[in-house]
C-alpha cells in the first residue's frame, strides 16, 4: 500500500499488514491458531514457518479487505470469538498503519479440544 505525504511516499508492505492482523488474531480470547486457507497453503506451511499463513489481504481502493482463517477452542462462542477477533484486528491494522480497514472477513476453519487433564 502507497500513501504520499510532504516528505514522499510510504510504502507499507502487505506481509507488514498481514503480520499485524495474524498476532492480533492469535492474542485474541478463544483462538488456537490460524488455519491454511487452502491445500496448497497447507503444504506450504509444514515446509515453511511463516507467521501470515492464514491472513489474505486486497484492496478496495484505498482502504483494506482482511480474510483471516482461525481454529477456534472448543467450548467457546464461535460468533462472539469472530466477532471479537474481526474488531481485535481491525482496531490494531487501522492504529498501526493509519488505514483504513473496509472489512474483516473471519473464517472458522475448525475446532480444537484442549486437552482437559
Amino acid at each position: 500500500m502507497t500513501s504520499a505525504n510532504v516528505q514522499g511516499k510510504i510504502y507499507i508492505a502487505h506481509k507488514a499488514i498481514a503480520s499485524i492482523a495474524s498476532e492480533s488474531a492469535l492474542s485474541s480470547y478463544g483462538v488456537v491458531g490460524l488455519a491454511a486457507k487452502n491445500l496448497a497453503e497447507s503444504i506450504s506451511r509444514i515446509l515453511v514457518k511463516d507467521p501470515i499463513l492464514g491472513v489474505d489481504i486486497s484492496f478496495l481502493g484505498s482502504e483494506i479487505v482482511l480474510d483471516v482463517f482461525i481454529v477456534v477452542e472448543y467450548g467457546t462462542r464461535i460468533k462472539s470469538v469472530a466477532s471479537s477477533v474481526a474488531e481485535n484486528i481491525k482496531y490494531r491494522v487501522e492504529k498501526a498503519t493509519g488505514l483504513v480497514v473496509h472489512a474483516v472477513n473471519i473464517h472458522v476453519r475448525g475446532l480444537r479440544i484442549s486437552n482437559t487433564d
